[in-house]
Parts: structure tokens; sequence; C-alpha cells
């Protein structure tokens, strides 16, 4: 023996911070972790009560049966590097003892679904876009990618049989409103006085992605692998979509688009244009510039080759009375990038304006420079038979709209590509603004990609 003393849970109590040091929005910052002392790493681990925390697990998805699927997915394991419990991208939990022995059960549901709707919710992906896209380094910026998505969570995730933990971060404590992002509430925090009690919280890598020291790592045992946690996640958003009535509107937003994922919408509308030009038919001529390999088999003759020259595309702006201005300044940034998805050659990108009727086709300069003239009723028909007259005949027609117009009855002699632009459900009406509207939405033969939606 060497007459080393093993801690009890009071002194580790003493040495990790909990939430219940967090009561009021202004305490005092809680005594700082001492640094370990020699011999530290060879005293054994506290038993972790897994009886406790598995009944806390259970009573998790008894309270959010939707989320009965990720919870049962998390692996436990005992930690005293973590002060409370934490998560790694590879879906394990490590928690540590001293607090599971000395939170109720009903606090530490509370917990279990924080740290799984880290998550689900994809925090660690979207904590290392923002770190790459701005810099974010160093143990500070960390703690404030943690608070802002702790925000995000514990707005709504507690109550209606969950109790919320003691201290928990929600908006309200830094007074800032419910219902944001985590990228929204980043931009907001700032450290101070009003986060000076929070320097101890860290739910680990999977909140902004950077691994921790006592993260396992991709090939340790008991993580997910990226088909497992996307099956988790499908089977999650499958629960809520069943009964979405049982779900905050958080999570109900959350498993929309886990089926249906927001897209890179320029991407798409430079994919669909590269894609319409380089259609059969579309761009191809026949030039002496360099002659066939078949002339060969001719001698005495010359063959010309066939080339493809860059595609000529037309694009038709809706100006009617139903889109707003903020459409019509987006419509111009995608004419610009229109011509760069061509190759950047605006000499060969035209565009018209259309509401009732069909205005002049302007060849591309500078897309500032472009008079958006309308406000009247919409028929895009007139701008689909203005862009085929013109000369010379478009490769593809680009068109940029609300969705609130009839469309051509045939199917025009050259590829077409609409962009709608994104809004909400309750926005999209039809009325007499539109007097030529009949039903229906964008026709089958064109390629339809919405612009202006979200990319997280």
């Amino acid at each position: 023996m060497t007459g080393r003393t093993i801690p009890t849970p009071q002194d580790a109590a003493r040495r990790f911070p909990t939430p219940r040091d967090l009561r009021r929005p202004h305490a005092a910052a809680p005594d700082p972790v001492p640094a370990p002392r020699a011999g530290d790493a060879e005293l054994p681990l506290p038993a972790l009560d897994f009886d406790k925390l598995f009944t806390a697990r259970l009573y998790a998805a008894r309270a959010r049966p939707y989320l009965a699927s990720a919870l049962f997915a998390l692996h436990a394991l005992p930690s005293r590097a973590v002060p409370t419990m934490a998560v790694d991208r590879h879906w394990r939990c490590y928690v540590s003892p001293v607090f599971v022995d000395i939170t109720p059960v009903e606090e530490l549901a509370g917990v279990w679904v924080h740290e799984v709707s880290h998550l689900l919710r994809d925090h660690h992906g979207r904590g290392e876009r923002l770190a790459r896209g701005q810099g974010l380094t160093g143990p500070a910026e960390r703690l404030r990618m943690n608070i802002a998505a702790d925000c995000e969570i514990n707005d709504d995730v507690f109550g209606e049989g969950l109790v919320r933990p003691e201290g928990a971060v929600t908006p309200g404590l830094l007074g800032l409103p419910n219902g944001e992002l985590m990228e929204d509430y980043l931009r907001q925090i700032r450290l101070g006085r009003r986060t000076e009690a929070l320097a101890w919280l860290d739910c680990g890598s999977g909140v902004d992605g950077a691994d921790r020291e006592w993260d396992l790592g991709p090939e340790g045992a008991h993580g997910l692998t990226g088909q497992e946690r996307d099956a988790v996640r499908f089977r999650v958003a499958q629960g809520i979509n069943a009964r979405p009535g049982d779900a905050p509107g958080s999570w109900r937003r959350w498993a929309e688009e886990a089926f249906h994922p927001p897209q890179p919408w320029r991407e798409l509308l430079g994919a669909a244009i590269r894609s319409a030009a380089s259609s059969g038919g579309a761009g191809e001529d026949y030039s002496y510039g360099r002659p066939s390999r078949r002339s060969a088999s001719v001698p005495g003759a010359v063959l010309p080759s066939l080339r493809r020259r860059p595609p000529r595309v037309c694009v038709v702006v809706d100006t009617s009375g139903s889109v707003s201005d903020d459409e019509l300044g987006s419509a111009l940034l995608e004419v610009a990038a229109i011509s760069r998805a061509v190759g950047g050659r605006r000499d060969l990108v035209s565009v018209l304006s259309c509401d009732a009727a069909a205005g002049p086709v302007h060849r591309l300069c500078r897309a500032e420079g472009i008079a958006l003239v309308g406000g009247g009723g919409t028929d895009l028909r007139a701008g689909f038979a203005r862009a085929l007259r013109s000369r010379p005949a478009p490769d593809v027609i680009v068109v940029l709209t609300d969705g609130h117009t009839s469309w051509p009855e045939a199917r025009p002699p050259c590829r077409t590509v609409i962009g709608l632009f994104d809004r909400p459900p309750a926005t999209r009406r039809y009325d007499d603004a539109t007097p030529h509207y009949t039903g229906g939405g964008p026709p089958d033969w064109a390629r339809v990609v919405t612009v202006g939606g979200a990319c997280r």
C-alpha cells in the first residue's frame, strides 16, 4: 500500500463542476479543475452506476419515444476527463461517474436527450464547417460554439415529461431569442460576464468536430459507422413524421430536412445548364479549322470536323407584381452565375424581362446594368416566344420565376431550366394578379431547381 487514498464522490464533485453550480445567470464561475497530480492516472476510476444511468435513459425514451432509436444507439463509457456527460462524433457517450451519483434520474434523462440531440442535428459536421469557414480555433471559440449549440437544443427540448437539468444553457439565460440555429446564436454570443460561469462546459467533439484527448477515435471500439449513423437519423425522422404532434417545432423541421435535405441550388442550377447544353444536338457545328480524322480515308478531300461551340443561353426573368425586389436582386446574381456556368462567355448570355408581355432581349455585359421592367400580371409564354425568336437562337432557356404563370403547351425546341424562387408554402398563392394562371406546376419537360434555398 502506498498510503494514497481513493477519492470519494464528494472529493470528485469538488474537482468537476456540475450544472448545479449555475443556478443564476450571473453566478460566480466554479472553481477551476486543478491540474492532475502525479500518480492520478494510477488511481482506479470510481464505479459508474450503470443501473441509474440506464434507468435515466429509459425514462428519456418514454418521455421522447421518437428519440428512442438514437438514445439506445449511444454506447456509454465511464471517464474522469469529462465534467458531466459528453459525446464524440462516433456516437460514444462519455460519462462522469460522480456526476451520475449526485444527479437525480429525472435530470439525467434530460442530459441524455441533450447529448443525443447534438449528434442528431449534426452539430459536429456544422461546427467543422463553421471552424473552417470563419477560422474558429482555440478553446474560447470552441466554448462559444458549444454554448450556441446548447441554445439551439435547450430552447424547446424540455418540458412535457422531461425535467430541465439545473443550470442548462438556454437562450433566455443569455438574453437571446428562442427558435434560432447554432449558426445564428454563434454570431450573437460573446464571451464575458454572462458566460463566465460556463467555462467548464464541454459536450465533446460531437458538438464542434474537434477531437478531445479522451476520444477513442474512428478506430476505437463501440463507435458507429457513417452508414449506421445515417440509419439512426432516418429512423428518428420516421418516428417524428409518424406522430408530428408529439414533437416540438424544431424537431419537426429537422425531420422534414432529414427526408428532403436542402441542396446547393447554385451548383444544381449550373449543372442543369451544363447538362442541357451538352445534350445531343446542342452547340454542335462543323469547322475546317481542324480537319476530321476521317479525311485519311478519302484521299484528296478535306473533311470538316464536328466541334462543340459554347452554348447560347437566354435568361427569362419574371418581373410580375408577385415577384419581390429581393427576388429580382437575386435573379441578377443568378445571371452572373449562369455566365460562369457556360465558361464565362457573357457574350453568349442574353436576358429579357417578362410579366404579361415580354421585353427586349439584352446581351449580357454587366448583370447590374440590365434593366428589369414589369410589375403587372404574369404570362411567361410570351417570354418563351420572344426568346425563341431572338437571333441567334438559344440552345438553353433559363426561366427565373415564382411559378405564378401558365407554361407553353408544347416543349420548346431547346432545353429549358426553371429556377423557382424559394418561398414558404404560406406565400405561394395564386390570385387575380396572375390572370393567365390556370393551375398546375412547372411542366414535366423542364428541369426544375429551387433558387435561394438554405444550404447546412
